[in-house]
């Protein structure tokens, strides 16, 4: 009954006054069948609106004729389930007719089955074994609620719970269906539209879905772009909302900081989670993403107050382990690192960072089969988390294996099209398996679409050197110096003097004497190639002084650009450089 329609038409956020009715109305709702973390949603989003005043809160919602018989065995079975004692809930919730109580009496028989599974999954051999547990209650359930669902007596919660029985069946398609059902009968349940966030798993699947034209619609795309690694798309749903009136949403506000956390953008994701916990000192949620971000900068003090910090608020919520384990990882001490991933999948198996993370510890400590199992779970989970697949690359890369490599590489990289390392990661695995034209590719799409690690020309570079190609050789190297030095500060990098020694000796061989002892007197600059830096320009005084003039029958060579052949410093010229010759 009531409140069937959520009145607002998709981003109409005209009535902030309206929306935060819907809220509070729907967190009480939520709350009165268990559903803590949809009420929890609602809660905090209602918190970031203007209060309203006594003369226009929410009435609680109407009793009916059978909500009346049930009361006194809904409240009692409400207590026991508020303790968690579901068996004991449902017991005497039997035959209640009314949709509140026979929620909660189905509810508390698919949660009694989840306990028991997990208690059994804790008591098993170890995180790594096979999740062989299953939920015996689920079946039954399915049976009951497809009649129910049949004979359309199910209202929104109800469907909310038929659609998660199905998919912990693995019924995706189905669970698709119902949850999309639940979304239109009650568009003010976020667990239905989160439930969907989980499943859709690329923007296809999500432009066949007709979704009720609701202001919540816009929260469950802001959230699934986030998901689906849209970022530019999220960010720009969020800052609506924002502009809306949900500028004190703590919610946004950390969904913001995980999506510039997808897109490693690291510094603006580290000062909006600053900001976050400025706002929400005892939050625990996303604070495993923030302990991320830390661990990638390398920032030990900040990294042990959070732990710390973490630990005297729950040391016993996932988060709060992940981020324990990624302090120690930052120290180097993988043994415990992997004990507390492991810790945190005991309180929850389907917590999908720490399967990830986990992998990565036995990488670390060179237990190959482990990190594999790891890295497996983790794509049971959530077959988007890319990092796994790419773990095991890294994995089958260890086990001399570039055939599987090539597979789990090509994965992560269609869910992170746009990010350099799956594809570096790829062009090593074509050219050890010498498809080399393949390896071109992916070095130069790596370089094209912005290459975090600088070593995609230098790889390139090689292998054209390999296939006796020196102009396109030459040409990489070129262009990965002025992409070195265009960065302002000299990276600690290795291959800039592999680059000028290449080019020395590319420049002597095309007997133009000036750039080849520009490029020379810099290889003296670097340890490695002092000595032959040295030599090379004893060479071309020799060469030169022969009286060998440059001779006609050599193609047009690339030169440095006049910015890096003189010793001043690099300024941000590139020359025009031909590069038709090696786009794919």
């Amino acid at each position: 009954g009531g409140m069937a329609a959520a009145g607002l038409a998709g981003s109409d956020f005209s009535d902030l006054r309206e929306i935060k009715k819907q809220l509070l109305s729907v967190a009480e709702r939520s709350r009165e069948r268990g559903l803590q973390h949809s009420g929890k949603w609602a809660s905090e989003l209602a918190f970031a609106l203007d209060p309203l005043p006594l003369s226009e809160l929410p009435p609680p919602p109407a009793l009916t004729e059978e909500d009346a018989r049930d009361l006194d065995a809904y409240t009692l079975a409400k207590s026991y389930f508020d303790l968690k004692e579901y068996d004991r809930a449902a017991y005497f919730l039997r035959g209640c007719k009314s949709q509140k109580a026979y929620f909660l009496y189905m509810y508390s028989r698919y949660l009694s089955g989840e306990k028991k599974k997990d208690d059994e999954t804790v008591d098993s051999l170890g995180p790594l074994e096979k999740g062989q547990v299953k939920n015996e209650a689920l079946r039954e359930l399915r049976v009951e609620l497809s009649k129910k669902h049949k004979a359309r007596e199910l209202d929104g919660f109800g469907l909310y719970l038929y659609g998660v029985v199905l998919r912990k069946l693995d019924l995706v398609k189905e669970a698709i269906d119902v949850f999309v059902e639940a979304a239109h009968v009650l568009p003010l349940h976020w667990g239905a539209w989160l439930e969907l966030c989980n499943l859709i798993t690329d923007k296809e699947m999500l432009k066949f879905l007709s979704l009720p034209d609701t202001w919540m619609k816009e929260f469950f795309l802001a959230h699934i772009y986030t998901e689906l690694q849209l970022i530019e798309e999220a960010l720009q749903k969020y800052q609506s909302l924002i502009d809306a009136g949900f500028s004190k949403s703590t919610y946004i506000i950390s969904q913001i900081a995980v999506a510039y956390h997808n897109i490693r953008d690291i510094d603006k994701a580290l000062s909006i989670f600053n900001e976050l916990r400025k706002q929400d000192p005892y939050r625990i949620e996303n604070m495993d993403t923030f302990s991320n971000l830390l661990y990638v900068r390398s920032m030990k003090p900040e990294l042990s107050y959070l732990a710390h910090n973490l630990c005297e608020i729950d040391k016993y919520r996932v988060e709060t382990c992940c981020v324990i384990g990624n302090y120690y990882s930052l120290r180097s001490q993988h043994e415990k690192a992997a004990l507390y991933f492991q810790r945190a999948l005991k309180l929850n198996p389907r917590y999908l960072g720490a399967w990830t993370l986990m992998g990565h510890e036995y990488m670390e400590m060179k237990n190959t089969s482990a990190a594999i199992q790891a890295y497996r779970h983790a794509i049971e989970v959530n077959k988007r988390d890319y990092r796994a697949w790419y773990g095991l690359g890294q994995t089958y890369e260890i086990l001399k294996m570039p055939f599987y490599c090539l597979y789990y590489y090509r994965r992560a990289h269609q869910l992170r099209p746009n990010d350099s390392r799956m594809l570096v990661a790829l062009g090593e695995c074509y050219e050890k398996l010498n498809q080399l034209v393949e390896a071109k590719k992916c070095y130069w799409r790596a370089y094209a679409v912005g290459d975090v690690e600088k070593m995609a020309l230098v790889k390139l570079a090689k292998l054209h050197e390999q296939l006796n190609e020196s102009e396109q050789a030459a040409q990489c190297y070129i262009k990965y110096i002025q992409d070195i030095y265009s960065c302002g500060e000299i990276v600690e990098h290795l291959e800039v003097s592999t680059a000028f020694r290449y080019l020395a000796q590319y420049y002597i061989k095309c007997k133009l004497w000036d750039e080849a002892s520009a490029c020379a007197q810099k290889c003296c600059a670097f340890n490695d190639t002092r000595e032959e830096g040295k030599a090379l320009l004893r060479q071309i005084l020799q060469l030169r002084n022969q009286g060998e003039t440059s001779s006609t029958d050599i193609a047009a060579p690339f030169f440095l650009p006049v910015s890096l052949s003189a010793n001043n410093t690099p300024t941000r010229r590139v020359s025009p450089l031909n590069l038709s010759s090696v786009t794919p």
